[in-house]
């Protein structure tokens, strides 16, 4: 599938494949600030039976940034590419937060190749575009230490103990990359094109989750996608498969289960 020519698209992303070379793949995109290990959690029980392919975000993980102006639908359109090289057909998808809005945008690009979706702790929109640009303009002024100070308290609950490996992802992103992901993020919006999503969807949120709380985020893709489930984790907040990684676990492989059947 080649992306639409009035689609912009930033290369083939910074990826690497785990699991049975046999098993239907299964695509996870990474949140802003983190890189493909923020599927760690995840990895033991999904490479038991699925083919994980996992991308970095530009400036992510140790990817090159590229140049923008950087866009969600341009980001899924990489993705698209990328299964073009590796000559998949068709994969579930499953993405935290921006990595989410990837997976929306991708399902609405290229709905044939979108099987099964799992969007985690992410929105239809992120709310007003200012904050983002101003976050941007702080980073490319500042570099990403005044976001990466302040991350854990965006990210998890205040009693998780757990949050210095996915902070020192953020310390690691190149700051021109992170900026550019938050322009993206600033001019999202999916709201009005849910209705068109034809991927069986699981909806996860953190029931404590601040950047994109139930209401009025998970809730708007539960119920704007026909057909979608919604499971909201109490005790996790943004990060909610880092936070509770037993509880995200089991959603996600009971929904491919049902979906986009694994190798036994």
């Amino acid at each position: 599938m080649t992306p639409h020519p009035g689609t912009l698209h930033f290369g083939i992303p910074q990826h690497r494949l785990d699991g049975p070379p046999d098993a239907p793949v299964v695509v996870l995109g990474p949140s802003l600030g983190t890189s493909s290990d923020l599927w760690l959690p995840q990895l033991p029980a999904l490479t038991r039976r699925w083919r994980v392919l996992r991308y970095d975000l530009p400036g992510h993980g140790g990817a090159p940034s590229s140049p923008g102006p950087y866009t969600v639908e341009g980001l899924a359109a990489g993705v698209a590419l990328l299964l073009d090289r590796l000559r998949i057909a068709e994969a579930a998808y499953a993405g935290v937060s921006l990595g989410g809005a990837v997976g929306t945008a991708l399902a609405l690009l290229a709905p044939r190749r979108v099987a099964s979706l799992v969007l985690c702790c992410t929105s239809p929109r992120f709310g007003d575009p200012g904050p983002w640009r101003e976050r941007a303009a702080l980073v490319r002024r500042e570099g990403v230490e005044p976001v990466a100070a302040t991350a854990a308290g965006r990210w998890f609950t205040p009693g998780f103990t757990g949050a210095d490996p996915y902070v020192a992802m953020l310390r690691e992103t190149d700051p021109e990359g992170y900026a550019g992901c938050c322009d993206a993020l600033a001019s999202y919006d999916a709201t009005a094109l849910l209705g068109d999503v034809t991927a069986p969807t699981l909806v996860i949120a953190g029931a404590q989750d601040g950047p994109t709380p139930p209401r009025g985020h998970a809730d708007r893709l539960a119920e704007g996608i026909p057909g979608a489930e919604l499971v909201v984790v109490d005790g996790a907040g943004h990060l909610a498969g880092a936070e509770r990684p037993e509880v995200v676990t089991e959603a996600i492989t009971a929904h491919l289960d049902r979906t986009w059947k694994g190798r036994e």
